[in-house]
């Protein structure tokens, strides 16, 4: 089984957090007990790395200390014990992938939100003329241009960790991240 159904946006989740809590918690316990009573032994969830809220050290490693600092992450945080306790108690075989910023398109299919929030596509509708500016948000980081470190990971290499998270998932809940390795700040 792959999971990937939640509602993603940290400000919207700071300003509705219930709706958080239901869908992306209520919703996986209601899926997990779906996947039980049908026989469902295995499972990819997409979690994501705003569990580790500010990492201590970059690149974050997968074993660092989980500390979400919005709504969003604390639903996706919750739904990865849960479904570590659920391998516990069932026999579940499950991976948790904690990414952090999807990027690209694929054979002509691309993101499409709305309304659109996501870096990547913001900046290709202003170089399109679609749009007369994006905003960046924060520049009081301690890098070289003063915005933050993200590491984007492409849409097809996502879809092959997914294939290999489906294939490894035979073994009890475990959380990867998959990713580049290397972040880039927003301006560069």
């Amino acid at each position: 089984m792959l999971h990937f159904a939640a509602y993603s946006q940290v400000g919207e989740s700071v300003a509705k957090p219930e709706k958080y809590w239901a869908n992306n918690v209520v919703g996986t316990h209601l899926l997990l007990d779906a996947m039980r009573g049908a026989g469902v032994r295995r499972l990819v969830f997409s979690s994501t790395a705003a569990v580790y809220g500010e990492p201590e050290a970059v690149p974050i490693p997968e074993t660092a200390r989980t500390a979400p600092t919005s709504p969003y992450g604390a639903t996706k945080l919750a739904v990865d014990h849960m479904i570590s306790a659920e391998s516990a108690a069932h026999g579940l075989a499950a991976v948790s992938l904690r990414y952090f910023n999807v990027a690209g398109s694929y054979q002509g299919y691309g993101e499409r939100h709305d309304p659109e929030s996501h870096l990547i596509p913001l900046v290709l509708k202003a170089a399109l003329g679609e749009r007369s500016a994006i905003t960046v948000y924060g520049s009081d980081y301690p890098t070289s241009d003063g915005t933050c470190v993200r590491d984007y990971i492409h849409v097809a290499d996502l879809a092959e960790a997914i294939s290999r998270g489906a294939v490894g998932a035979g073994r009890p809940a475990s959380d990867l991240q998959p990713g580049h390795g290397k972040g880039f700040t927003v301006r560069r």
